[in-house]
C-alpha cells in the first residue's frame, strides 16, 4: 500500500476528507518550498502536490503561469524539486507528496531514471497533465513498482469510456478539473460538481478529489460534501506571490489551518 492510498484509509477510517494544497516548487523563493511544505503539513495537509516548474504550463490560468515563469526562470527544474521532496523527508516520513507537471521535463530526464530518483527522493505519485492514460502504460506500471500511484484528470467533459480507462490505470485518486477552464477560474458550480461524482463513481474505484475554482473554505466545504478530497492550488499560490520570504511559511500554515477547520467542522 502506497502511502497515499494509507492516506485516505486513515481519513475514511476517520470519516474526513482529505485536504490536498497544491504549490509550485521554487515558488515564491528558490529556498522556501520545503519550510512550506512542513509548515502546511503541520498545519494539516494531507497530500500535498508540488508542482514542477515548466515553461508551457497550458492547463494553468495566469497565478500559476506566474510562478511556473519566476520558478524556472530562478533555474528550478525537475533535479531541484527532487531535491526538495528528498529535503523534506528528512523531517516529515507521513505526508504523501505528489509531483505535477508536464510530459515535457519527464520525458527530457528519462522515464526509468525519474522512477527510480523520484522513490529515491520520496515521492509517493505523479500526475502528468499531457499524459492520457492510453499513452502511458508503461509508466504508471514503473510507478507501481515502486509503490507510486499514477494520479489522471478527468474533466466535465470525459465520457463514460474515458472514465473507465482511466479507472483501468489510476492509483490514490484521481483529480475532477470540477470546470472548463484553466487553474484560478472563479466560476465553480459546486451543484454540478455533486451530480458528477456519482457517475465517476461508477468506473473509478480509488478516491476523487476535486479541484480548479475552489478559493475559500466555504466553496472547499460544500466539495469536500460529496468528494473524497479538496484541491486547492491558485488562491495560495496568489496568497503567497505578494510576501516577503520570511512571512511565506506562515502565510501558507495559516490558509490550511483555515481550509483544514471547515473540512473538519
Amino acid at each position: 500500500m502506497s502511502r497515499i492510498q494509507a492516506t485516505f484509509a486513515r481519513l475514511a477510517a476517520e470519516g474526513r476528507k482529505a485536504l490536498i494544497p497544491f504549490v509550485t516548487a521554487g515558488y515564491p523563493y528558490p529556498d522556501v518550498t520545503v519550510e512550506l511544505m512542513l509548515a502546511m503539513a503541520e498545519a494539516g495537509a494531507d497530500v500535498i502536490e508540488l508542482g514542477v516548474p515548466f515553461s508551457d504550463p497550458m492547463a494553468d490560468g495566469p497565478v500559476i503561469q506566474r510562478a511556473a515563469e519566476r520558478a524556472v526562470k530562478a533555474g528550478i527544474g525537475l533535479k531541484a524539486v527532487l531535491a526538495d521532496v528528498q529535503a523534506f523527508r528528512v523531517s516529515n516520513q507521513l505526508t504523501p507528496v505528489v509531483l505535477m507537471g508536464y510530459a515535457n521535463p519527464i520525458e527530457r530526464y528519462g522515464l526509468d531514471r525519474f522512477v527510480l530518483d523520484a522513490k529515491a527522493a520520496g515521492v509517493d505519485g505523479v500526475l502528468v497533465v499531457d499524459y492520457p492514460p492510453e499513452e502511458c502504460v508503461r509508466f504508471a506500471a514503473l510507478l507501481k513498482e515502486q509503490d507510486m500511484d499514477a494520479i489522471f484528470l478527468l474533466a466535465p467533459t470525459s465520457t463514460d469510456a474515458r472514465m473507465q480507462r482511466v479507472g483501468e490505470v489510476a492509483s490514490g485518486y484521481v483529480y475532477y478539473v470540477s470546470l472548463k477552464g484553466v487553474t484560478g477560474a472563479g466560476h465553480l458550480n459546486t451543484a454540478a460538481v455533486a451530480e458528477m461524482i456519482p457517475r465517476i463513481r461508477r468506473h473509478i474505484s480509488v478516491p476523487v478529489g476535486v479541484g480548479f475554482g475552489i478559493r475559500d473554505a466555504a466553496t472547499a466545504r460544500a466539495v469536500a460534501d460529496v468528494s473524497d478530497a479538496v484541491v486547492i492550488g491558485s488562491r495560495l499560490v496568489e496568497l503567497l506571490e505578494v510576501q516577503p520570504r520570511d512571512n511565506v511559511a506562515l502565510t501558507g500554515a495559516q490558509f490550511i489551518r483555515e481550509i483544514r477547520s471547515a473540512l473538519d467542522a
